[in-house]
């Protein structure tokens, strides 16, 4: 399993819970855990990118 698909997954579970919640303590505190692990794959989305952008313009000086 991936880091991404990882995060991906802890978000939707923690959805899930909040859906599921009945307390609003609860419901809050899985959202605010779904927002940070979908911040976490956002990032880690956009650090995979910039580290392929950087290695495509090492290989295209090397050529």
């Amino acid at each position: 399993m991936s880091t991404l698909q990882f995060y991906s997954e802890r978000a939707a579970e923690c959805r899930r819970d909040a859906d599921a919640a009945s307390l609003e303590n609860v419901k809050r505190r899985n959202l605010e855990a779904a927002e940070a692990w979908e911040a976490m794959a956002e990032r880690l989305t956009r650090t995979n990118a910039h580290r392929d952008a950087n290695e495509a313009a090492r290989e295209a000086r090397s050529v």
